[in-house]
């Protein structure tokens, strides 16, 4: 029982913010009558809010670093916007050339001020405060106030799903669409979604178990058999339920699939690499890193460009969704990720935070705006309630800190 108090202890943040997720879930599922659970509305919200999470994976590093912040990507994503359909509508070059250009967009701002921020010194807030006036800027000259269309291209990705490679199959055996009385009867499910769903399943219970195999061969402390066996079950069937419910709509959406694939590199680079030790290192003590050979100047550069990178893709996948570029996108888009990542446990102080945490919190922020829409709740309402949730996510950090300093 001690080793348990111990385990949870130590991740105090990390599951109590799990449980925030589901009660929140609870709440608006509640008051909404259960509208917000229909596999549509859980679609969307994928769809809505994948800005959130593509953008707080990088603002996490960015935090890491010693709690700093870009106050840029919302107005990077709004150039990144313009750039598509400058180059893909106005000047009608192919829409795969379109993304790359704006890709190199993303890129090129990271890279300006990585530079500033590195190694003129410039401190992030001054630096990336004169970024999102320069990029909102520079996106008002390219668009002139107008609203450009897209390529299909951009569209596929921003609200496309995989394909059903056996469509009209298999009919909904659990009858979960009778239950939740949705509007459009499910008759039968997409298949793709199912097979994808149970196969990452499974090879996340395999992983589970083979990475405390590892640990223990090494010598490592490792959680108990029975709590790895309950975890697999948990995430076995969570995984399962989840591609269902999407099954239940249009399958896995392609934004769900860019998601996946941030959230599993960049939490293997800030594990695995010598990179993502360096990163955690500047953020739990600047000197002590610097006294002990790590590169700071670099880790800074890297991770202002890898932020703008993230914002290139947040900019495509947002204007894919809106299937136009529009100088008004990306507003407050900043917030939105820093909130994310502080209300999923990253430290104000820096040097504390996953990528799995920065996630969660992402899903709250969601989930908050799309449970007080579809309820009706004042727009300015909304933004009371989202400021006070960050306001208390950080009170509890600092809290959790004081009182580990005690001990």
């Amino acid at each position: 029982m001690n080793k348990v108090r111990e385990y949870f202890s130590r991740n105090l943040r990390q599951y109590a913010m799990l449980i925030a997720l589901i009660v929140i879930m609870i709440f608006f599922g509640f008051i909404t009558q259960g509208k917000l659970i229909w596999p549509r509305n859980v679609s969307m919200l994928v769809r809505q809010n994948s800005y959130v999470l593509i953008l707080a994976t990088g603002m996490l590093f960015c935090i890491l670093t010693g709690g700093n912040v870009d106050l840029s990507v919302g107005s990077l994503v709004a150039l990144v916007s313009a750039m598509s359909g400058l180059m893909g509508t106005t000047l009608g070059l192919p829409a795969w050339l379109a993304m790359i250009i704006s890709l190199l967009t993303g890129f090129l701002a990271g890279l300006w001020q990585g530079f500033w921020i590195a190694y003129v010194k410039v401190p992030p807030f001054i630096t990336t405060l004169s970024g999102m006036l320069i990029f909102r800027g520079i996106d008002n000259v390219i668009l002139q106030g107008q609203t450009l269309p897209l390529p299909d291209l951009y569209v596929t990705v921003g609200s496309g799903s995989l394909p059903d490679i056996a469509p009209n199959s298999v009919p909904d055996f659990l009858g979960i669409s009778n239950l939740l009385n949705l509007q459009n009867k499910v008759e039968f499910l997409n298949v793709t979604t199912l097979v994808v769903g149970l196969a990452m399943s499974v090879i996340y219970v395999v992983y589970l178990f083979v990475s405390r195999k590892s640990k223990l061969a090494r010598g490592y402390e490792v959680p108990t058999f029975g709590s790895v066996v309950g975890k697999a079950a948990v995430f076995f069937i969570v995984i399962n339920l989840f591609s269902y419910w999407l099954a239940m709509d249009e399958g896995i959406p392609n934004l769900l699939v860019i998601v996946a694939a941030l959230f599993a590199i960049y939490t293997f680079i800030a594990q695995k690499t010598i990179i993502g030790r360096h990163v955690y290192a500047v953020g739990g003590n600047l000197k002590a890193a610097e006294l002990s050979g790590v590169n700071t100047k670099k880790i800074m550069f890297l991770v202002y460009t890898n932020m703008g990178i993230l914002a290139a893709i947040a900019g495509i996948v947002t204007a894919g969704r809106l299937n136009a570029a529009s100088p008004n996108v990306g507003a407050n888009f900043e917030l939105d990720a820093i909130g994310a990542c502080f209300i999923g446990g990253a430290s104000a102080y820096g040097g504390i935070g996953t990528i799995w945490g920065a996630m969660v919190g992402g899903l709250i922020m969601g989930i908050m705006n799309n449970g007080m829409s579809i309820i009706g709740l004042d727009v300015f309402l909304q933004s009371i309630a989202k400021g006070l949730v960050v306001l208390f996510a950080v009170a509890f950090d600092m809290y959790s800190k004081s009182k580990s300093r005690v001990k």
